[in-house]
C-alpha cells in the first residue's frame, strides 16, 4: 500500500484489445463493511482485490481481530468475522473515505468502536455530521477523540428513526448496516437508493435482515441478532465502464470492454448517443473504435452531473474529457459537488486554453492542441482523467500522486497493459523539511 507514487508516461500509445471492467469499487468496500456484522463466513466473488482502499480496510480488520483472505488470481474474498472486534490500535492513520462503516460489526462484538477518521478523497467539503446522527438515533454515544471516532453502544444499537436532511449515499449505507444488528424495527427516510446501495440491500438480505423499500426513498429494516453467512457477487463497476469507453472514443483505438452494466448506466449511454457516439453492443460487452462515432466527429453537448439513474458526479472528469475532444463548445454543470473542479487545473495543463470552470460548471472547447504535461492528482477520478490525457499527449508526461487513481481501478496496470499500453510507477521520497 504505497503513497506519493508518480506515473511517467508516454503519450501517443494507441490502445487496442479487451479489457474487462472489475467488481465495482463503491459496492465492493461496502460489501466488505457489511459481512464484518455476519456470524457465518462471507465469501465475495468478483472482487476487486488490487484496489487500495480495499487493502487498507483489509489491514484494518485484520488488526482488529477478524479474518480476511485474498484470492488474487480468482478476485474473491473469504471474510471471517468472528474474533473482530474493538482493538486499541498503535496508528488510526488510514485513508479510508468510508470507515464509518466500520462500525456496526464492532458494536455487535464489542459494544464499542474505535474507528479512523474518514479519509480519502479531498473534493470540497465531506463531513461525517450525518453518521454520528444515525449512531445516535440509534442509541450510541459519540466521543471525537484526536486520533480516533469512538462510538459506545455497549447494549448494542437499538430501534430507531433516521430522517436525514439531505440524500446521502454514505449515511444511508451506514444506516442500513447499523439497522441489520438491530432486533427491532427500524426506519430510514430520504435515503438516497443507487445501484450500489441496491445491492448491499440484497446482500444484507441474504444475511437474513428483512429490509422493504417504499418508493426510491423510504426504507424499513427489521434487523436480527444472528446473521448467517453469504457468497455474493460483487457487480461490475459502471464508473470503471464508462472509463474505459470513453478512453477507446477520444484515443482513437479498439477497445473491447467486457462486462459493462448496461442497465445501470442507461442515462449516462443516452448522453453519450447525443454525443454523436454509436456503440456495437450485446447484453454485457460493447465494442469501441472510430466507427464508434457517426459523422466522424464527437458532437458538442450539455449535460448536469446529479443523482442516480443520471450521470453521477464520479463520471463528470470523463464527460469533460470528451467535450475536449469534441467538436466545438460543451458545457458540464454540477451543482451536487460544485467545489469538484480541483482537477480542472491540471487538466488545462494538457488543454492549454480548452477549459473554463466556475463553481458548479465548466466549458470545454473542443480541438485544442494537447501537449505533454506534468500535473498533480487531486482526487480518484480526476486522478484518472490526468492519466488518460497524458496517454493521449505526445511526449513524456508526469502524474504526481497517481495513487489516488489506483484506489479507484482495480488493476490498472495490468489493465493497459493488456491495451499494448505502458506507464511507469514509481515511488517518490518523501523529503521532510
Amino acid at each position: 500500500m504505497k503513497s506519493n507514487l508518480l506515473a511517467r508516461i508516454k503519450g501517443g500509445q494507441v490502445p487496442e484489445g479487451t479489457v474487462r471492467v472489475s467488481g465495482a469499487k463503491n459496492a465492493a468496500t461496502r460489501l466488505l463493511a457489511a459481512s464484518l456484522i455476519a456470524d457465518e463466513p462471507v465469501k465475495l466473488e468478483n472482487f476487486p482485490t488490487e484496489l487500495v482502499d480495499a487493502r487498507y480496510k483489509v489491514d484494518f480488520i485484520n488488526k482488529s481481530g477478524g479474518k480476511v483472505l485474498i484470492n488474487e488470481e480468482e478476485q474473491f474474498l473469504n471474510i471471517d468475522a468472528t474474533g473482530y472486534s474493538d482493538t486499541l490500535l498503535l496508528n488510526y492513520d488510514y485513508p479510508i473515505r468510508t470507515t464509518y462503516l466500520l462500525v456496526a460489526g464492532l458494536i455487535k462484538r464489542s459494544g464499542v468502536a474505535r474507528i479512523p477518521y474518514p479519509g480519502g478523497c479531498k473534493i470540497g467539503s465531506r463531513g461525517y455530521d450525518l453518521h454520528i446522527m444515525v449512531w445516535e438515533k440509534l442509541g450510541a454515544k459519540v466521543t471525537e477523540t484526536p486520533d480516533y471516532i469512538e462510538v459506545s453502544a455497549p447494549n448494542g444499537f437499538q430501534p430507531g428513526e433516521i430522517n436525514f436532511p439531505i440524500s446521502t449515499i454514505g449515511g444511508t449505507e451506514n444506516a442500513l448496516i447499523s439497522a441489520a444488528i438491530v432486533k427491532g424495527e427500524t426506519t430510514i427516510k430520504n435515503a438516497y437508493i443507487s445501484p450500489e446501495v441496491e445491492s448491499l440491500i440484497d446482500f444484507l438480505r441474504t444475511l437474513g435482515a428483512k429490509i422493504d423499500v417504499v418508493g426510491n426513498s423510504f426504507v424499513r429494516v427489521i434487523g436480527s441478532d444472528y446473521l448467517r453467512g453469504s457468497i455474493y457477487r460483487v457487480m461490475p463497476d459502471r464508473i470503471e465502464a464508462l472509463t474505459w469507453m470513453v478512453y477507446g472514443i477520444i484515443s482513437g483505438g479498439k477497445i473491447v470492454v467486457e462486462d459493462v452494466p448496461f442497465s445501470t448506466m442507461e442515462i449516462p449511454l443516452i448522453h453519450l448517443q447525443e454525443a454523436g457516439i454509436d456503440f456495437y453492443r450485446n447484453t454485457r460487452n460493447v465494442i469501441v473504435s472510430p466507427d464508434s462515432l457517426i459523422n466522424g466527429n464527437i458532437q458538442p453537448f450539455e449535460l448536469a452531473c446529479g443523482t442516480h439513474p443520471g450521470v453521477i458526479s464520479d463520471m463528470q472528469p470523463f464527460y469533460v474529457l470528451l467535450g475536449l475532444h469534441g467538436d466545438g463548445i460543451s458545457r458540464v454543470y454540477d451543482y451536487r459537488y460544485p467545489e469538484r473542479m480541483k482537477y480542472c487545473e491540471e487538466l488545462s495543463k494538457f488543454y492549454p486554453g480548452g477549459l473554463e470552470w466556475t463553481k458548479g460548471a465548466i466549458t470545454t472547447h473542443g480541438g485544442v492542441k494537447l501537449q505533454a504535461a506534468s500535473a498533480q492528482s487531486t482526487d480518484l477520478r480526476g486522478s484518472m482523467a490526468l492519466v488518460m490525457a497524458a496517454l493521449l499527449a505526445e511526449g513524456e508526461s508526469e502524474i504526481y500522486n497517481v495513487e489516488m487513481a489506483l484506489r479507484g481501478y482495480n488493476n490498472l496496470q495490468q489493465k493497459l497493459k493488456g491495451l499494448g499500453i505502458s506507464i511507469e510507477i514509481e515511488e517518490q521520497e518523501v523529503v521532510n523539511a
